[in-house]
């Protein structure tokens, strides 16, 4: 399956999942659906980010060799890897990227369909929490063993052995949030944007889609996808 195809495949996927949640279909099925999905997204994350999201090392490590490509060298290397890869649409009015000078926005498909999910469900959640709707800042994605290099120059905390080398792992910033409708004059504290957030990937968590790391200093979510 060539590129084209594959980022096709992932913004379809994230069509469908928009058209489920905002469907008027009135069968019983898809309104239990819907129900559940509602509750889903109005549910609030109560818990402590350490303990909740304390997946080590080890087992994104594990989930991004089963799930990955092998690491690249270079950037330039990519182009062998065009079969197992997507790059992330920039276009999308779900995310925004903050300084990946270190990563490259490519991703193997499930975990691009992970990331996607990701984005629609905090914003179907502000929607129905009718919180003013923000973009998710995108901080980290595929790594080069040469970007892990540069990385590590300035970085003693990065690893070399990083989940991120295998196209499975990306992280999002839990500090910036990036404002849609500036001319709403609501203002939103970052925490409470970030009890958003980690409702939504302790779900994906629960339903075993992802492993995920609160990661203090870098203020990020580490996420890996399983399958």
């Amino acid at each position: 399956m060539n590129k084209i195809k594959l980022i096709v495949l992932v913004c379809l996927s994230l069509i469908v999942i928009s058209f489920s949640c905002g469907s008027n279909d009135n069968s019983s099925n898809l309104d239990e659906t819907l129900s559940t999905d509602a509750k889903a997204r109005k549910a609030k994350f109560s818990g402590n980010y350490n303990r909740e999201f304390n997946d080590l090392n080890d087992l994104h490590i594990i989930a991004a060799i089963k799930n990955g490509i092998t690491p690249l060298e270079t950037r330039a290397d990519t182009v062998h890897q065009m079969d197992m890869l997507v790059r992330l649409p920039d276009e999308l009015d779900l995310y925004r990227s903050y300084q990946i000078n270190h990563s490259i926005p490519y991703l193997v498909p499930s975990a691009a369909k992970l990331f996607m999910e990701v984005a629609q469900n905090f914003r179907d959640s502000l929607y129905s929490k009718e919180i003013p709707l923000h973009k998710l800042y995108l901080t980290s994605v595929t790594r080069t063993d040469d970007d892990i290099k540069r990385l590590t120059k300035r970085n003693i905390n990065a690893s070399n052995n990083s989940a991120h080398r295998y196209g499975t792992t990306f992280d999002i910033s839990w500090k910036r949030f990036d404002k849609i409708d500036h001319d709403n004059s609501a203002e939103v504290l970052p925490e409470r944007l970030k009890l958003v957030l980690a409702q939504v990937l302790f779900d994906l968590r629960k339903d075993e889609r992802c492993y995920v790391k609160h990661e203090r200093k870098q203020a990020c979510f580490h996420i890996t996808v399983r399958d």
